[in-house]
């Protein structure tokens, strides 16, 4: 495991995790928007991996990195790398696919 390193990124080009290809989950999502809106004054970081092509994808927090996306586009967010993967990941979707 490699020291946690923060890196801005913009939420619509990292990879979602193979448990959530389809994205952030609808209801979870909309209890942030109600309760934060388009805030994200004191979000927590989302957690990523770091693939082997150097490619990002969120191991903990689509749903914050979903709503960053959808209401504060080209805005970067913090983002803490906690790992290396030895496979790439640049063939997932990104959460910018999967927004309207």
């Amino acid at each position: 495991m490699n020291p946690r390193l923060f890196v801005d990124v913009d939420p619509r080009s990292l990879h979602l995790p193979t448990t959530r290809l389809s994205g952030a989950d609808a209801y979870k999502l909309q209890r942030q928007i109600a309760r934060f809106g388009t805030s994200i004054d004191g979000m927590p970081f989302p957690e990523v991996f770091r693939g082997r092509d150097g490619e990002l994808v969120v191991y903990n927090g689509v749903t914050r990195a979903t709503r960053a996306a959808k209401f504060l586009p080209g805005r970067r967010i913090t983002v803490e790398i906690v790992d290396d993967l030895t496979k790439p990941v640049g063939h997932l979707p990104t959460i910018g696919s999967t927004l309207p």
